[in-house]
């Protein structure tokens, strides 16, 4: 492989690395769409050929017994189609990703975080193919590969205008993900969003192309979630650099705003040298760690007074964003964990920044909004359920909570 393929790996990681569940789900999904994107390429063959009786010559005909291939992430269950041959001509159906008598892979493991992070966008998938099976996976033609991207092409653009006033939503998590890869000369950025619904199910709303996450990037991808159905959420977590928070204002104005505690503990600190960092971190977990409103006010003033005369770029840092930052204390404190940081979206990614490298050039936009998609179908089918679900219903509904606990008509704090 070229010096230009970005894969990165220093050794097997814990099983609960996302990616590697993604290589789990995925590698028996992508070895069959691969082999079926061959049997198409060979039935074109012979789609004009008709017996006397207008029959079609060379038919399916099921498949063979299902076979387990092993790989460095466990067995993998593949079943090859069959053909059958009606005019009496030897028509035999042979894969070139899945040859006869293959039990166990070269490299899966090495080689599928490459097919998905690079091959599935640049043209080179017969040698990510190749480091997959072996040599004998070069006989995977242009034509199937290309057959294959738009494939994946084709469901990222169905699901991107999916229906989504099918559930309520309660709460979204928004991010910028920049992947580490570049193209056209600038750096690669996903806008993430996603969302738990009424039953606790947390899903990808949308994964769109971004520009420095700008305020019209971030316009265009609410007013296509609203477009597609999306009902008012009650709280959006983000960062507060970006421009996210103005589209919300004034698409979705009545949305709560909760600022992530992660990245704004990362910008004050940034503000301070080193050697007080471990006391202001401290000082902000006080805050933010307060069993009520009420103590983290009084924690936060405690900070202003412990640090502003020494650092007041650190205080003003935090001070911007003083109310968005506790707005998580007006909703149940069983969600209070998921509420205070985007961590939903920055676990879910965080593996393709670690695997890869600045590299110029190695991916589409396109492409990468497709590998994005992919990792994120396949890893969030083994995301949990909101913690507290049952309370999202009375958050949907309106319900007030104090403290992070219910309120109830005579407006005091419920038994």
């Amino acid at each position: 492989m070229s010096k230009s393929n970005v894969i990165e790996l220093s050794g097997r990681e814990e099983s609960g690395d996302p990616l590697t569940a993604l290589l789990r789900t995925g590698a028996r999904t992508l070895i069959e769409r691969a082999v079926e994107a061959e049997l198409v390429e060979l039935m074109a063959r012979f789609e004009g050929r008709c017996l006397e009786d207008g029959r079609a010559a060379v038919v399916r005909n099921g498949y063979q017994p299902e076979r387990a291939i092993q790989t460095g992430i466990g067995a993998v269950t593949v079943k090859i189609p069959k053909v059958r041959a009606k005019c009496g001509e030897a028509v035999t159906f042979r894969s070139a990703v899945v040859p006869p008598y293959v039990r166990k892979t070269r490299s899966l493991e090495g080689a599928l975080p490459w097919l998905y992070l690079k091959g599935v966008s640049s043209g080179e998938m017969e040698s990510a193919l190749c480091a997959l099976l072996g040599p004998e996976a070069k006989g995977l033609s242009a034509s199937t590969v290309a057959r294959l991207k738009q494939q994946w092409g084709e469901e990222y653009q169905a699901w991107r205008k999916s229906r989504l006033d099918k559930d309520s939503w309660a709460y979204l998590w928004v991010d910028g993900i920049y992947s580490g890869l570049r193209a056209e000369d600038s750096k690669l950025c996903a806008l993430v969003v996603i969302g738990v619904n009424e039953l606790g199910e947390k899903r990808f709303l949308a994964i769109e192309d971004g520009i420095r996450e700008s305020t019209q990037s971030w316009r265009e991808v609410l007013l296509g979630l609203k477009a597609r159905g999306m009902n008012t959420p009650k709280l959006a977590v983000g960062d507060g650099a970006m421009g996210f928070w103005a589209a919300l204002e004034e698409i979705y104005s009545d949305t709560r705003q909760q600022r992530c505690w992660m990245h704004k503990t990362g910008n004050v600190l940034n503000c301070v040298p080193k050697s007080v960092q471990p006391k202001v971190k401290t000082a902000l977990h006080d805050i933010w760690q307060a069993d009520t409103k009420e103590n983290a006010e009084a924690a936060f003033d405690q900070f202003e007074e412990l640090f502003e005369a020494k650092y007041p770029k650190a205080v003003q840092c935090l001070q911007k964003d003083r109310e968005e930052l506790m707005a998580f204390y007006d909703f149940p404190a069983q969600h209070w964990q998921s509420l205070r940081t985007t961590n939903p979206i920055e676990s879910t990614f965080s593996t393709i920044r670690h695997r890869t490298k600045r590299a110029k050039g190695c991916l589409t936009r396109d492409g990468m909004l497709h590998m994005i998609f992919k990792l994120g179908q396949c890893a969030q089918k083994n995301w949990r359920r909101q913690r507290g679900f049952s309370y999202l219903a009375k958050v949907i509904t309106g319900v007030r909570f104090r403290d992070g606990i219910e309120v109830n008509s005579d407006n005091q704090v419920a038994a």
